[in-house]
């Protein structure tokens, strides 16, 4: 009779064990969620926080680029692996912290964006949460112009103030153009005479209570200038954020994406209230920032939306900034 061991009954049993398997695990659930979308740096002194406000999926018309056709844009679309008849925006809003001053500049679009698009946009308050930054504690606002994704978020829920404490800083020549009864009764498109109204909807008695009007040229806040940049709107105006020899280009809606409109200057978008303004300010601003090789950050860039420009062909290449760990 085969005498066997404790010892090499335990390693038989393991071997057979083994032979056999692992023990079946469940699935982990999906999360079904992105991490939060807000990004830091730094220019100077001065911090930087883009706070991502979603996107929106526009579908693309015969005239989403005015002189261009639809065809040419689907290709444009294409070579990038991007999905055609459908233009994909961000919308990205900047916190600007002087150390001084708390500023966000424009405000994505806001509660009733969030619901209308089911979540996909209308994030900038959850992610000011998350980047730990209290609506309360902003102190100004600043706005480059009054289209709705960019003034949306001033208000929320039946028309309260989305920033209680902020001074809201607005170009003085665009809020002249869009609150004027005269130039709304001369509205040219549906397009148009929508944004006089949706102007008139946000700019509440509340609202305009706090609002006080800029000048191009000049300083905003300390270490803010406002540059104005016509053509997309007749008032917008583009902003350079400094700190000692650092700077930064906040563009606006100087170009929307920069895959369609940086490569392609010349397209004149449909959004653009005087589209060959607008061309000849996105020229010019693109030949400086080349030129300077100034860091430019575009609202409607993809996230974190910060980067430099190159002269590419007939128009300009950007190059997105490195993710980095640290502001």
């Amino acid at each position: 009779m085969m005498n066997i061991s404790r010892r090499e009954a335990l390693a038989g049993a393991l071997a057979i064990a083994s032979t056999q398997g692992s023990p079946a695990r469940a699935a982990a659930p999906q999360s079904g969620k992105q991490a939060p979308g807000y990004y830091r740096y730094r220019v100077g002194d001065t911090e930087m926080t883009v706070v991502n406000d979603g996107v929106s999926r526009m579908p693309i018309g015969d005239d989403f680029v005015r002189n261009v056709p639809k065809a040419q844009v689907n290709a444009m679309l294409e070579s990038l692996f991007m999905e055609k008849d459908i233009y994909a925006g961000p919308y990205n809003p900047v916190v600007v912290n002087t150390g001084k001053n708390l500023v966000l500049m424009d405000t994505g679009t806001g509660e009733a964006g969030f619901k209308s698009s089911e979540g996909i946009n209308g994030r900038l308050m959850l992610n000011l949460a998350a980047a730990g930054v209290d609506p309360a504690a902003i102190d100004a606002v600043i706005l480059s112009h009054y289209h709705g994704d960019h003034i949306n978020g001033l208000i929320g829920a039946g028309n309260s103030l989305a920033f209680p404490n902020a001074e809201i800083l607005v170009p003085e020549a665009e809020h002249r153009f869009w609150m004027d009864d005269g130039e709304m009764s001369r509205a040219s498109t549906p397009r148009i005479d929508a944004t006089f109204k949706n102007a008139r909807r946000v700019m509440t008695p509340e609202v305009l209570k706090r609002v006080r009007p800029y000048q191009s040229g000049k300083e905003v806040i300390p270490g803010v200038t406002a540059v104005a940049t016509p053509g997309h709107t007749p008032g917008h105006c583009s902003h350079i954020v400094s700190s000692g020899a650092k700077s930064v280009y906040v563009q606006a809606d100087v170009t929307h994406a920069p895959f369609l409109f940086a490569r392609n200057p010349g397209w004149h978008f449909m959004l653009d209230v005087d589209p060959v303004a607008a061309e000849a300010t996105r020229r010019e601003v693109y030949d400086m920032l080349c030129a300077e090789r100034m860091l430019v950050q575009g609202f409607h860039y993809p996230f974190p939306a910060v980067g430099h420009v190159e002269k590419s062909g007939g128009g300009y290449r950007e190059i997105l900034v490195q993710w980095s760990p640290t502001p």
